[in-house]
């Protein structure tokens, strides 16, 4: 299958990337079958061969997330934009060794809960007071 995807190419602190068109199990880094522009992301400059672009999503080629998103804010395609990226999720920390699993497991009775207090609006009540002065 193939996909459009950038390249990055530039030293190191300046990157640089060309879009491309490759077999999606090649490496990123390796050959390509077209070249079809080139990203600044420093200047957010997008230079890219629309007609070019356009002729291989005809073919079924796809996108990477990333390149689409690209592609989406500088108006060269239309659509939706993708999750291209999503943090780690840490593991779940393991049990305490040594402990049976009915003590490891929480106890709903120990754990006190605290309640807000509800104020009820009917039973509150202001208690204004009128001071006259003493003559």
């Amino acid at each position: 299958m193939l996909i459009m995807r950038l390249q990055r190419i530039g030293k190191k602190g300046q990157a640089y990337f060309r879009a491309v068109v490759t077999e999606h199990t090649k490496k990123p880094q390796g050959e390509f079958l077209e070249l079809l522009g080139s990203y600044d992301p420093h200047k957010k400059v997008l230079k890219m061969k629309k007609d070019r672009v356009e002729y291989w999503r005809s073919k079924g080629v796809g996108i990477s997330p990333t390149l689409n998103n690209i592609l989406i804010n500088q108006g060269v395609i239309d659509g939706d934009k993708k999750l291209s990226w999503k943090p780690k999720v840490k593991p779940a920390a393991p049990p305490p060794a040594g402990g049976s699993p009915a003590a490891t497991a929480p106890n709903k009775e120990a754990a006190p809960t605290e309640e807000a207090p509800v104020e009820n609006k009917e039973e509150t009540s202001v208690e204004i007071k009128e001071e006259t002065p003493a003559a």
